[in-house]
């Protein structure tokens, strides 16, 4: 019988030996890990890339086809035309779904201390759980044998109804205070400012179906109500003036409110469709960037720039936009504004609608919208 020899090897050679083969099987499990991770997240990207170019697509690309289906406009005269986009405005009512909230007591008037210079007054008015308030001020002259025009001047998300007066503002040059020496009283009420608080604030307001703005155009309607009851205002003579938020709460409030007979928008005006879907260098797309409260349900399928602008038409409107606002690249809105005109170039009244395109960021500019709003609402 064959002699075997068994070699003995030390239990540490031996531990060591088994914990460099779980170690090599550990190794191998991280390495599939990793690898089926880095597949998981390539194929979810994927997915989010198709539903996204789907989207994008449909919003941008097949627009047209759904407007033109959308919309029956009829040129033939003012009044057919205003009837035949009366089904529009209904349907864009609902999109901003704004609530009934009715007035629960007197306006409240005091003082403003911060422009106490030009007589400045803080008006407050209930309206069961919430308020609408704002600044008003009248022109030096104006009285009930002399009534005078009155402009809405709405600030934008980052700002306040004061600065619509401040002096040197970069932005808004005073342009409130140059409305009261043209002869306008001015109307600025308070929207909600900044982004977190607007972004919460929709939250809620989408669980029950209504919107920031259709909240605060009641708002708005109801502080109105109350001050074209003043005989040194003459009712039949609103304007509207609105910097970026408040841009967009003139386009969105014109084509519901029409005692507001003319209109100036600054830093909102857009190629709509890219500026809430398609990032660009060019341009701050609404996609990458915090401001989920612009978004809301519907806005795409019928509602451009310019086919707001059609509920807007026949009244007078003019655009600013500065080439170095970033907003939108301006080449856009000079395209969508021209598509725009064609309403009321159809309708004989191109003289109505105006653009300023000016060398300058995201500003309102007194040198174009005084004047604009003199010639439609001063006689």
């Amino acid at each position: 019988m064959e002699n075997y020899k068994i070699k003995m090897y030390p239990v540490s050679v031996i531990l060591i030996s088994i914990l460099f083969f779980i170690n090599d099987v550990c190794a191998q499990e991280v390495f599939e890990m990793k690898e089926w991770n880095q597949f998981e997240e390539k194929r979810t990207d994927n997915y989010k890339n198709q539903i996204e170019k789907y989207l994008q697509s449909w919003i941008i690309e097949e627009y047209d086809e759904r407007a033109d289906e959308a919309w029956n406009r009829d040129y033939s005269s003012i009044d057919a035309f205003k009837r035949s986009v009366e089904p529009n405005r209904e349907k864009w009512k609902a999109l901003l779904n704004p609530p009934v909230l009715k007035k629960t007591g007197p306006l409240e008037k005091r003082p403003h201390m911060p422009l106490q210079d030009i007589h400045a007054e803080w008006v407050k008015l209930p309206l069961g759980p919430v308020t609408a308030e704002g600044i008003l001020v009248f022109p030096p002259g104006a009285s009930k044998e002399n009534p005078v025009p009155i402009v809405i001047a709405q600030h934008g998300i980052g700002s306040t109804p004061e600065k619509t007066f401040e002096i040197g503002h970069k932005n808004y040059h005073e342009y409130s205070r140059e409305l009261l020496k043209a002869g306008f009283a001015v109307l600025a009420p308070m929207n909600l400012r900044s982004m977190p608080r607007r972004n919460y604030i929709e939250r809620l307001c989408r669980l029950i179906d209504t919107t920031l703005p259709g909240i605060e155009l009641v708002r708005m309607q109801h502080l109105l109500d109350v001050v074209l009851e003043d005989p040194r205002i003459d009712a039949d003579r609103v304007g509207m003036w609105g910097l970026s938020l408040g841009g967009m709460a003139t386009m969105f409030w014109a084509p519901l409110e029409p005692r507001i007979k003319a209109c100036v928008v600054s830093g909102w005006y857009n190629h709509r469709l890219t500026k809430m879907a398609l990032p660009d260098d060019r341009y701050v797309s609404f996609m990458v960037v915090e401001e989920e409260h612009a978004f809301f349900r519907g806005w795409a399928t019928e509602f451009a720039d310019y086919d707001v602008t059609s509920l807007i038409c026949p009244r007078p409107l003019l655009v600013q936009h500065g080439k170095e606002d970033r907003i939108a690249h301006w080449p856009h809105v000079v395209d969508e504004f021209n598509t725009a005109k064609k309403h009321y170039e159809n309708l004989n009244i191109g003289d109505r609608i105006e653009i300023d395109v000016f060398e300058g960021g995201h500003e309102a500019i007194p040198e174009t919208g005084i004047p604009f709003l003199i010639r439609w609402l001063k006689p």
